[in-house]
């Protein structure tokens, strides 16, 4: 495996081992690094369809506000770089901040330079309406990333929904020349998403986190009983209620802190609420808690997750 650290090396190593063979397939898997087996899904099927994978591991600044975990976020290059090599990865681009923001790139959003991307509409809502800069600093990241590998596919998780149809949406609307894919989530045995985050949590918070998949489950389960016509059509509330029945215990202890319940239109994201389009309109059922780690009360993660209904 090449490890690049400079746009211009994977440019040229592009041009060199692929140029204008359009029968070679690149496939490129943007990660933050601090990979697990959730990365591992996406670099496997990327490695299996395509002549080519590319890897990158940014930690980009422009979707951290001042107030979060930028320099806490868990750096594991070296481990990283075994994973990536033992997945048959064939490059992977690891640059440094100045790399892809040469005009510098400071927290605050008031004083950065440079282009950035916006895109309305699927941003500001969810993960959006707790980080109002976020999406834009993803959607800025990626699209540079994807014109310096030009991949044929990208690969991405589904645990970050909301991500991916903010990219599907650029990539689409902005007519560039590439696929996205999406995977469904990794899970631990007890049914915890995996995520880069779950480092900082004791085992016993982590089991206790795995009811957030448990309670999104029970929704998944009561909509698509009632879709087949074994129970009678929920509202919106007792899909809420269905939820909560695996979490209020877990409230009440002041182990989690709901930071939003979603029920939510595939297509834009945006909420429903007749109980007929819950009978019939493709769903993602998705959360952000705010989970306090028991062996540590100082620490707090913030885990997503969600589910989809076809």
């Amino acid at each position: 495996m090449k490890v690049f650290h400079t746009v211009k090396d994977v440019v040229q190593w592009r041009q060199t081992q692929v140029g204008d063979r359009c029968q070679v397939k690149i496939g490129f898997v943007p990660t933050m690094g601090a990979l697990h087996s959730g990365h591992a899904t996406l670099i496997r099927e990327s490695v299996a369809n395509n002549d080519f994978t590319v890897c990158s591991i940014f930690v980009n600044p422009s979707q951290f506000a001042p107030d979060e975990d930028l320099d806490q976020y868990p750096r594991t290059l070296p481990q990283d770089i075994e994973l990536l090599q033992s997945l048959g990865c064939d490059v992977l681009f690891a640059p440094n901040a100045h790399e892809m923001y040469p005009q510098g790139i400071p927290l605050t959003v008031e004083d950065q330079c440079g282009p950035f991307v916006t895109v309305l509409g699927v941003s500001e809502m969810l993960e959006g309406k707790t980080r109002p800069n976020f999406f834009r600093g993803v959607a800025t990241v990626v699209i540079k990333l994807l014109n310096i590998v030009s991949p044929d596919k990208a690969y991405f998780g589904q645990k970050d929904i909301q991500q991916f149809i903010v990219l599907a949406t650029m990539t689409k609307e902005l007519f560039m020349d590439v696929e996205l894919q999406m995977m469904p989530i990794a899970r631990a045995e007890n049914g915890l998403a995996l995520s880069s985050r779950n480092k900082y949590l004791s085992d016993e918070t982590k089991t206790i986190a795995a009811s957030l998949y448990a309670g999104l489950h029970e929704a998944e389960s009561l909509i698509n009983q009632a879709r087949m016509g074994q129970k009678p059509l929920p509202t919106r509330s007792q899909v809420e209620e269905a939820v909560m029945s695996h979490w209020n215990p877990y409230i009440e202890s002041n182990d989690f802190k709901v930071d939003y319940l979603s029920i939510a239109a595939r297509s834009d994201l945006s909420e429903v609420t007749d109980p007929r389009d819950l009978n019939t309109v493709p769903l993602v059922i998705s959360c952000a808690v705010y989970v306090t780690d028991r062996v540590d009360p100082t620490v707090q993660v913030r885990l997503i997750d969600n589910v989809l209904i076809k």
